[in-house]
């Protein structure tokens, strides 16, 4: 598994215009794999609705589970984070370093909530970068998810829950750098990876706090909703029956 993403099948000693179309694969595909945004293909498909009407108007799992339940949440979560792992995942397979595969992740992040299939309105992009951080650094995933349920479980607020982790996925992610640079990376492999990885973390962490800025403002009015609080999206599940 190292030597694959040391390596990739497009090596940095590949022909330019064979290391050009990689670059653009890790691109392109996983745009188009994050704008299959899963909470709109249920919501139309299973419920015959489109979500971003209801509740927040977000295309994510979080307003799913406020607007069509448990069960359409946990399909969305799913669909949502295989697409990232199918992202990183081709990404790794394709290029040498793992600094591709983040700028992969980023691109199915764009995708989610800028989807072309969608009018360009979509999720916030949450369950992309856990999918993304999942495949690539497996401890820092459960470090934030940890953080995340935490924040849940003591505050009820799903966005802020968010927003902090999305602060920690970057600043744990440079220090597991470090920590690898020290003890395991050396050459070729640390001089790509370093700023890839560093620079798209952090792009990765800005981008789903920029797109949690609404809920930042009711936040700080204190006009968030919590989870399973009193102030509900309607429940349109026997509307719709």
């Amino acid at each position: 598994m190292f030597e694959l993403i040391r390596n990739g099948i497009i090596g940095y000693d590949s022909h330019i215009a064979i290391f050009i179309l990689g670059i653009v694969a890790c691109v392109v595909v996983p745009y188009l794999l994050g704008s299959l945004n899963f909470a709109v293909i249920i919501s139309k498909s299973r419920y015959k609705d489109d979500v971003r009407t209801h509740g927040s108007g977000n295309a994510g799992a979080t307003n799913m589970l406020r607007t069509h339940g448990k069960s359409a949440a946990l399909l969305t979560l799913l669909g949502d984070l295989l697409k990232a792992v199918v992202s990183v995942l081709l990404a790794l397979f394709l290029m040498p370093g793992d600094g591709f595969a983040y700028i992969a992740g980023l691109c199915c992040m764009l995708g989610h909530a800028f989807p072309i299939y969608y009018g360009f309105k979509g999720g916030k992009g949450v369950v992309v970068a856990a999918g993304t951080m999942l495949v690539l650094n497996p401890l820092v995933f459960l470090t934030c998810i940890g953080v995340w349920a935490f924040v849940i479980i003591f505050t009820k607020y799903v966005s802020l829950a968010a927003i902090i982790a999305a602060v920690l996925f970057p600043l744990l992610n440079f220090f597991w750098f470090v920590k690898d640079y020290i003890c395991y990376a050396s050459g070729e492999f640390v001089q790509y990876a370093f700023p890839l990885r560093t620079i798209f973390s952090v792009i990765m962490g800005v981008l789903i706090i920029w797109l949690h800025r609404e809920n930042i403002v009711r936040l700080v009015k204190g006009t968030e909703n919590k989870l399973g609080g009193k102030k509900k999206t309607e429940n349109i599940r026997n509307k719709l029956k």
